[in-house]
């Protein structure tokens, strides 16, 4: 039988797809289907919203108000900042919209301890 040269077979089994890829894609998916059943979700997408953001961090020295730790991150980093709404504002435009409303925390801070709470106090 001769040799096959600069030929490679076809796989059979395909490409195996890595669990970061699939992880990813079922975090986008999810993400498509809470902006969907929630409109609010799309005013963290508007201008308006990104110089208020801008504010608050501006206001809060990139410090977290919750522990006091510099956030000089890049998202997803833990130390990267996030504005958070001190009480849920739940498509409330008043709460969403209030500057008194809003603080400056990391992300780690954000994505256990203030989502620990909630899911406590049933929010």
């Amino acid at each position: 039988m001769g040799r096959l040269r600069g030929r490679e077979l076809p796989s059979r089994i395909g490409k195996p797809t890595s669990r970061l890829q699939r992880k990813d894609a079922d975090e986008a998916d999810r993400h498509r289907r809470r902006d969907a059943e929630l409109p609010w979700r799309s005013w963290q997408k508007t201008a308006r919203w990104q110089k208020l953001r801008d504010r608050i961090l501006a206001r809060d020295g990139l410090v977290c108000q919750q522990t006091g730790v510099m956030l000089l991150g890049k998202h997803p980093a833990p130390n990267s900042p996030v504005v958070d709404h001190k009480l849920p504002h739940r498509g409330d435009p008043d709460l969403f919209w209030d500057e008194t409303n809003l603080q400056t925390v990391s992300k780690a801070w954000h994505d256990r301890e203030k989502q620990k709470r909630e899911h406590a106090a049933g929010l």
